[in-house]
């Protein structure tokens, strides 16, 4: 049982017990003391996004590496895929990200990779947390980290995501693509990219100011995105959320491209040129039409709990190399160690032959399944609700009217004190119905 690490990391309202710049402090002399083992002098890169707290809980965890006997290189404002791509190609230990990804700015969170560019295993997070609540001691000064600046990370990184290509796309040059930053880590990388591939780049969400991170923009929010798509005739739009992992695409006629279409259209194309390996690799939110089309072409598909570290794990047992989540974590482990949303575009839009006008036709075959999910907030332990008799009962007379022709899935949020409550099914109307109920018992149980 984890005690301070959710499923990404550590994230919570700013000034919280766990988001603050004391606990700050000591995760950062635990972790360094921790990821440090073996190594004299131990290196750990340290990235952020764009909230106001960043600042602050940068200073804190260099101070707890330092005291660690770590030394640092900062990065600034960085995506996350980007750091854990930096941590492995320059030998570093380890790698810090400052964010809450796709939360607003009052939150913030704490997350690390290995050296090897991957989210920390199980026994790694439990042994810092078991050092984080060790008295505080520092190094002999000295073996005291030193801290500096890495001033071409984001040239680096930009490199490696065009070295990600398998072939030219010519095609780019000079059709109008709209980016939205999300006001995040990828304001400055996003729109480089693109234009460095030829692209008329517009930009939107490219003014962080450390509050409005994630406020109406980006990927969690792409109705700005869609209305300025239209509205310019742009070929295409391309949608970051907050750290840079997630991406979400927009058609020129305007159509919603997420994680879970991406997907499609990188396994079928993988499949045709025999890049493909393993099954496809969902969750437990991947819509049932994803799994009956790709088993119509003969991929298989898999399913794992909500979580792209829970992905990794399944594609690694399967040996797999996509996977990913509707919210557009796509994991492309041939070229990406984590979720990657600028690695995601290129490897999408070399599925379109740098077509972007050709992203409808290519989902055209494409049959989802309705599906509607309900956020309820909860004041309570969402295990002792999932186990009461009226819910249960509940469930249960859902489930067997949706039988053989549907999902239910009640899902506790790993980041926020939300139970989400997903119905699929064949019937728009039905399945609207049962989510409705369900969401309206859980509040009834759990009035907020």
């Amino acid at each position: 049982m984890r005690k301070y690490f959710g499923t990404d990391g550590i994230r919570g309202r700013v000034g919280s017990a766990t988001i603050s710049a004391d606990f700050a402090v000591r995760l950062g002399r635990a972790a360094g003391t921790v990821l440090g083992l073996g190594h004299q002098r131990p290196l750990v890169l340290i990235g952020k996004d764009t909230r106001v707290s960043g600042y602050m809980f940068e200073s804190a965890i260099e101070a707890g590496l330092s005291a660690a006997g770590a030394d640092v290189l900062l990065l600034g404002p960085m995506p996350t895929p980007a750091v854990a791509y930096l941590t492995k190609a320059l030998g570093a230990q380890a790698g810090v990200v400052i964010s809450a990804s796709h939360n607003p700015y009052p939150d913030n969170g704490i997350k690390f990779f290995s050296a090897t560019g991957e989210k920390l295993p199980d026994e790694v997070e439990l042994a810092i947390e078991a050092e984080i609540d060790l008295p505080f001691r520092t190094v002999e000064p000295d073996r005291l980290g030193k801290a500096r600046r890495l001033e071409d990370g984001g040239r680096q990184y930009l490199d490696y995501c065009l070295g990600t290509l398998t072939a030219p796309l010519t095609a780019l040059a000079g059709q109008r693509v709209i980016v939205d930053c999300a006001h995040g880590a990828g304001y400055k990388l996003a729109p480089m990219l693109l234009t460095e591939l030829g692209c008329k780049v517009e930009t939107i969400g490219s003014t962080p100011d450390g509050f409005n991170i994630n406020d109406g923009c980006g990927a969690t929010s792409p109705e700005a995105l869609i209305e300025r798509v239209v509205a310019r005739g742009a070929a295409l739009g391309i949608a970051l959320d907050g750290d840079g992992d997630r991406l979400i695409m927009v058609s020129g006629n305007g159509r919603l491209v997420d994680g879970d279409d991406v997907i499609w259209l990188l396994a079928r194309d993988w499949q045709r040129r025999g890049l493909l390996r393993g099954p496809v690799v969902g969750t437990l939110m991947t819509n049932f039409g994803i799994e009956q089309a790709l088993g119509q072409i003969g991929i298989g598909f898999e399913r794992a709990p909500v979580g792209d570290r829970y992905v990794l794990e399944r594609m690694k047992k399967h040996g797999a190399n996509l996977g990913g989540e509707a919210s557009g974590h796509v994991l492309c482990l041939d070229r990406a160690s984590t979720g990657d949303a600028l690695v995601t575009a290129l490897a999408a839009l070399e599925a379109l032959g740098g077509y972007c006008d050709e992203l409808d036709a290519a989902l055209s075959d494409l049959r989802r399944v309705p599906q509607q999910t309900i956020n309820v907030p909860l004041q309570g332990k969402p295990m002792a609700l999932l186990s009461a008799p009226q819910l249960e009962d509940l469930l249960a007379e859902a489930e067997a009217a949706l039988a053989g022709r549907g999902r239910i899935v009640l899902r506790p949020s790993g980041t926020e004190p939300l139970l989400r409550v997903t119905v699929e099914g064949p019937d728009a109307g039905e399945v609207k119905h049962w989510a409705e109920r369900l969401a309206e018992q859980v509040r009834a149980l759990d009035p907020a």
